[in-house]
């Protein structure tokens, strides 16, 4: 009477433990692959979620700092509430740095609420929407330039194809609440920086790579401020 050595039962209780291992591991793979298609990559989304609340504690700590008494004395002198607008971006553009909480984003036709930072290298998209640092903040006179995600980290930009000409963009900042309205959306080239250029009016513009999936061409949208209303520091 013979009986099966016990090396080749743990050999093939291994085995099924591996396989069970590979299956479980590529279930994970095609859930993470349909998440991704239908909304958003979940693991890096789920880093971006940790990263927003951060930031809205850095937007509100922002928004309890006082001007300077230089600044304040300046900025009282100013009778014009434009002139006290520029004059608060100028200040709020000299004590921030990339990375930092600068303001937050509403767009109610895409459900869109998040706080968006300066900067818009590849860590400063990883926690929300970046403002280009080359392009002016709102209340400056000029174009006011903000990148995001569409599929990862949060993929706050996902809808923005949705938007729609006529549609509010509601920028706030901690010294005014700005409204821009739609004019267009236009599909260009990643080589197209024409797309952040001054006009002669003032203007948002947002830029996401497109299409979904890809980074071969950009979607933007471009919108024209109708509405400035002061708070905070510029009040």
């Amino acid at each position: 009477m013979t009986t099966s050595s016990p090396k080749p039962r743990r050999a093939r209780k291994v085995l099924r433990g591996f396989a069970n291992a590979l299956i479980i591991a590529g279930a994970l793979l095609l859930l993470d692959a349909f998440l991704t298609l239908v909304w958003e990559e979940p693991v890096s989304s789920t880093y971006a979620h940790f990263q927003q609340n951060e930031l809205s504690g850095e937007l509100d700590r922002l928004e309890k700092i006082p001007l300077t008494p230089v600044e304040r004395k300046a900025i009282v002198k100013l009778p014009d509430p434009k002139k006290k607008l520029a004059f608060a971006a100028r200040s709020l553009s000299r004590h921030t740095d990339d990375g930092d909480a600068v303001g937050r984003l509403r767009i109610d036709r895409i459900g869109l609420n998040t706080v968006f930072l300066e900067g818009t290298d590849a860590n400063d998209l990883r926690r929300g929407p970046g403002h280009y640092p080359s392009t002016v903040l709102p209340g400056q006179r000029g174009t006011v330039a903000i990148a995001g995600h569409r599929t990862t980290y949060g993929a706050p930009f996902r809808k923005v194809d949705k938007v729609r000409s006529g549609d509010d963009i509601v920028v706030t900042m901690p010294y005014g609440r700005f409204t821009y309205r739609v004019e267009r959306t236009r599909i260009v080239q990643p080589t197209d920086v024409w797309v952040v250029d001054n006009r002669s009016f003032d203007r948002l513009v947002l830029t996401a790579c497109h299409p979904l999936y890809s980074a071969a061409q950009r979607i933007v949208v471009f919108a024209r401020l109708v509405k400035s209303d002061p708070r905070g520091s510029a009040r």
